[in-house]
């Protein structure tokens, strides 16, 4: 769920500051300036003791998340209510580092579709904490893959598609690259919208190359998941925009099939679904998710409109692949019924 690093090529400062007004909860407030060549951005977010977190996180009693090196817990907060805290254990030098350079980097975002950072913990040196809003649906993953009582409707998938690329757009626009776009990443609050979460692999600029393709350490920094990588990525080592779009392309093939991005069983790739539609060989009838055959809002020319997108994100060249832009164009005009 949450499990973040960063990388930049912008410079950033090192400079915390006290803010110059404290609200009413007793909570000590941070200010962090992230500086850019045009710009000084300040973002003030709280700073919670580990006393605090443990009192309202009820002694870290529900884990609601895990993975990597960090467990997500459910906090109750006076002023947010249920929170979602993740706490980095264990954190060697390069981990400490790389929970401070997320902790910059979420400082810039503030998007309807992006999940809010609502404060930090650094009380302790063996543990870094983060505090988000809970979205208490889970994760788009779980939702389509995991046994669950719900159903995500056509309507509801498709309109998730759209706040996706819009949080996209936004990411791009600010010249941050996710990195890591995928199901498991994409939380759903209590009306099922999108809130992308995990900027771990987050790059910040144009293009940044990681280690050119011959290095040895390359396996060591691989950014993303099995299933959702860019082939032209993984090829190069070269970071780009049309990295999430690849990414994007694949959670679109995912709503549309009810699929996963790659079956371990079978050793496949969801993208390899998409080859006998293109060829005509099968009808997108055939590869659509099956719970959505008695769904009354299901179009399978929006499918089709959907699946010829998905098709353009993955293409192999990321030259030719849409923009993030383009795509919330494309969605905008193929799915005239969204309505938030």
């Amino acid at each position: 769920m949450f499990f973040l690093k960063f990388f930049g090529c912008f410079a950033i400062s090192d400079k915390v500051a006290d803010c110059a007004s404290e609200d009413g909860g007793g909570c000590c407030t941070s200010t962090t300036a992230v500086n850019t060549k045009d710009t000084c951005l300040v973002t003030c977010v709280k700073k919670f003791s580990w006393e605090e977190i443990r009192k309202r996180s009820r002694n870290f009693s529900r884990v609601i998340g895990s993975g990597g090196f960090s467990t997500v817990y459910l906090a109750r907060l006076p002023d947010s209510g249920l929170t979602a805290v993740k706490i980095q254990s264990a954190c060697t030098e390069r981990l400490a580092g790389i929970h401070d350079q997320e902790l910059r980097v979420l400082l810039r975002l503030k998007h309807p579709n992006i999940v809010k950072l609502l404060g930090h913990c650094d009380d302790r040196e063996e543990e870094r904490v983060l505090l988000f809003e809970y979205a208490s649906n889970g994760t788009l993953h779980d939702k389509l893959h995991v046994s669950s009582s719900v159903t995500l409707t056509w309507k509801v998938r498709k309109l998730i598609a759209l706040q996706l690329a819009e949080a996209l757009e936004y990411l791009h626009g600010m010249h941050i690259i996710h990195g890591d776009i995928k199901a498991s990443n994409i939380l759903l609050d209590e009306q099922l919208n999108c809130k992308l979460c995990d900027f771990g692999s987050a790059k910040l600029g144009f293009t940044s190359m990681v280690l050119p393709p011959s290095s040895t350490k390359m396996k060591r920094m691989i950014m993303g998941s099995q299933g959702y990588m860019d082939p032209h990525y993984l090829k190069t080592g070269l970071v780009l925009k049309k990295n999430d779009v690849y990414s994007y392309g694949v959670v679109l093939l995912e709503l549309v099939t009810g699929r996963e991005a790659f079956n371990l069983e079978k050793g496949e790739k969801l993208t390899d679904v998409i080859g006998p539609v293109v060829c005509g060989v099968v009808g997108v009838e055939d590869v659509v998710d099956p719970r959505l055959r008695y769904d009354g809002s299901l179009d399978l020319e929006e499918v089709r409109a959907m699946v010829t997108l998905a098709e353009m994100c993955i293409g192999s060249s990321p030259m030719v692949r849409p923009s993030a832009n383009e795509i919330v164009v494309s969605m905008k005009n193929n799915f005239l019924s969204m309505t938030y």
